[in-house]
């Protein structure tokens, strides 16, 4: 956004150096449209030109200093006047003076840090951007260009099954099987559902992702649950013995990789929500947490640098394990 007011006389105009390349992704704005942003990784230089243009041309333009910022900033919507600033990069541009004519200026941020994805919640925003003053004595020009990024895992070998029982003593016995507890989000959840004992008439079942965002800590603690997909696995009463299987693809659906207390400011979290009802309307569910994240399998040779950086902050990484290429997000 552009901040102008009576009397100043230049405009803003940002950059980069490689617009016409890069990939641009859909990102959820806060009033909940998409719009299409340049897309990062982690460990990516950011760089580009700053383009101050003069509407008087000829005429004097006095300022303070211009300077290009690289902001990575947490805002939680209740307490909207504090900015949590995780990752806050300077260049100056322009010692203070004047300026006669419009003016480029390149800029450069190598191999920037950006440890998290970015997030539009429904308590919290999670955004990278440039932020372009111009220091004037009396009101600031600035601009800022918003950019998205996404965190890319390599998951180890080791990803176990998910095995879990329901049961009401005497009327109810189900046993549900997962293939899996780890998915990237555009697998596809494989499982099957056993009915040991059934002594109530179910009409009805099925299986839905729930997503929970956590945001604050201590007494301020906030959850937003919202269902992202919901499926219908079984509409007619099972009998003992029968077995349901289950196909959920997940490509369909938006979703984020899993966050785990970001920067302590907030969670998103992502669960399989079993929901069965019988023939008075009464409702058993069981839920289990998955953990998604977003699969890079194609290896990207000019980001063996940046690669390394992003491999060695991995979690997962078992230490003395040597981390792995950092790959380019699956397109499909």
């Amino acid at each position: 956004m552009s901040f102008f007011s009576f009397g100043q006389s230049a405009e803003i105009d940002v950059v980069l150096n490689d617009a016409e390349t890069r990939k641009k992704v859909e990102h959820k704005t806060e009033d909940g449209k998409k719009d299409k942003y340049f897309l990062f990784y982690d460990g990516e230089t950011v760089s580009g030109k700053v383009n101050v243009t003069l509407k008087s041309p000829g005429k004097r333009f006095e300022h303070q200093g211009i300077k290009v910022e690289f902001i990575g900033q947490i805002e939680l919507y209740y307490d909207r006047g504090n900015h949590h600033e995780f990752v806050s990069l300077v260049k100056d541009l322009a010692r203070p003076g004047e300026l006669t004519q419009s003016q480029t200026f390149d800029f450069e941020f190598t191999h920037v840090e950006k440890p998290y994805e970015s997030y539009t919640g429904q308590n919290v925003k999670l955004r990278y951007f440039l932020r372009t003053t111009i220091s004037r004595r009396m009101n600031d020009i600035s601009k800022e260009t918003d950019i998205v990024v996404h965190t890319l895992s390599t998951y180890p070998e080791l990803n176990s099954s998910i095995k879990m029982e329901v049961g009401i003593e005497d009327c109810l016995h189900i046993e549900f099987e997962y293939n899996k507890s780890k998915y990237h989000i555009k697998d596809v959840i494989v499982g099957k559902i056993y009915f040991l004992l059934v002594r109530i008439k179910i009409k009805h079942m099925e299986i839905g992702i729930i997503k929970r965002e956590t945001t604050g800590t201590g007494p301020n603690v906030y959850h937003e649950n919202d269902t992202i997909a919901k499926y219908e696995i079984m509409d007619g009463a099972p009998v003992r013995g029968e077995s349901i299987p289950i196909r959920l693809f997940l490509a369909g659906y938006e979703m984020t990789p899993t966050m785990r207390d970001i920067n302590k400011k907030f969670s998103v979290r992502y669960y399989l929500n079993l929901v069965l009802i019988d023939d008075e309307e009464r409702r058993y569910f069981k839920q289990q947490e998955i953990t998604l994240w977003r699969k890079g399998d194609v290896v990207r040779k000019s980001m063996s640098h940046q690669a390394s950086i992003a491999s060695q902050r991995f979690e997962g990484l078992p230490s003395g394990e040597k981390p792995s290429a950092q790959a380019q997000e699956d397109s499909n």
